[in-house]
């Protein structure tokens, strides 16, 4: 069996501006991998994202040091592959996720199976994915939710007037909101905002807190009116007994901690300690969108919206009506690139 890796950047345009408490995006910079034995292959994807140094440069050298070992392997269980990269790619898990995803995607496909069927045996239950309004003007937020009717919006929060920007969104949509101050808050203001934000119908919080702020974040889990969602301080396997502590759940992100063979190992030890699990995206194409809905049947959220803040799309594949997940026929993924 040969395998051919290959790695594709492309530009994805957003529709909007895309503003969090840290920076504003117009374009995305993603890498798209590709493996193939010639009749089939699989798609993994992995963005650039300045807060974890990761630019297209590193991401394409990453990939192609281990080029040779991926085309020379004889068809081994993503997990075995998984585990003989990663120690030769622990500096750059976003480039191993997108070849585990790749790899994963591939596999199935060869066995003639959906990537999801490796783990669930149905899709009835699956949580609603969440669609995500970044920091803007009022007027210009309020606007977004009017032209995107959804069931559960996710706010991006983490400027002085946080609160008046939910009052004003919760004036024209009765939707089950998520916020998300990237950092952005002091224990003291995240107390009394949890307490505002509940009676606005907020269901949780995610990450309000600096990633390393573990004693603040102690005081907060006793004192928040919400639950409060790990995303910047649970990044990898190994974070997520220490995140148990001081959180109600965690956001999973495949990026992060390197693809789905240890997205699978954090969900199940999540739920060792009664943790809440939600998978993010990036804001990335359908390939990558495509691969992490496959671990919706073992969450309680989602958010998968990545794709749907695009003005153009480089792939088919996952689609989303009224937030739900509506899979794509066909093995693996089921996603494609467009010519």
């Amino acid at each position: 069996m040969n395998f051919k890796l290959t790695a594709g950047h492309y530009q994805l345009p957003l529709k909007y501006p895309f503003t969090i408490s840290r920076h504003t995006v117009n374009v995305q910079d993603t890498l798209i991998v590709s493996i193939s034995d010639g009749t089939i292959t699989g798609y993994g994807e992995a963005t650039v994202n300045p807060y974890y140094g990761i630019t297209i440069q590193k991401l394409k050298a990453s990939v192609q040091s281990v080029k040779a070992e991926i085309e020379s392997q004889k068809g081994a269980h993503p997990e075995t592959l998984w585990h003989h990269l990663e120690p030769k790619l622990r500096h750059d898990y976003f480039a191993l996720c997108a070849i585990d995803c790749a790899y994963w995607d591939y596999f199935a496909r060869k066995n003639k199976r959906t990537l999801r069927s490796f783990w669930s045996n149905g899709e009835s239950g699956l949580p609603k994915t969440n669609y995500t309004i970044g920091i803007d003007e009022i007027p210009v937020m309020t606007e977004k939710v009017k032209q995107k009717p959804w069931p559960i919006y996710k706010i991006k929060l983490g400027v002085k007037n946080d609160l008046e920007i939910v009052k004003a969104l919760r004036n024209v949509t009765d939707a089950v909101f998520i916020i998300d101050a990237n950092c952005a808050w002091n224990v003291d203001e995240a107390i009394q905002k949890s307490k505002e934000l509940k009676s606005l119908g907020v269901e949780f919080i995610e990450q309000p807190l600096e990633a390393d702020n573990w004693e603040d974040m102690k005081r907060l889990k006793k004192e928040s009116a919400l639950d409060i969602i790990a995303d910047e301080s649970c990044q990898t396997l190994e974070d997520v007994e220490k995140c148990a502590e001081v959180f109600d759940g965690i956001n999973i992100k495949l990026m992060k901690c390197g693809g789905l063979t240890p997205a699978l190992k954090m969900i199940q030890k999540a739920r060792v300690f009664g943790q809440k699990v939600m998978l993010g995206c990036m804001t990335e194409s359908t390939i990558g969108i495509s691969n992490l809905v496959q671990l919706a049947p073992l969450l309680d959220y989602i958010d998968a919206d990545g794709a749907m803040l695009l003005a153009s799309d480089i792939a088919s594949g996952v689609t989303f009506q009224d937030g739900t997940i509506l899979y794509p026929r066909g093995f693996g993924s089921g996603a494609k690139l467009l010519s």
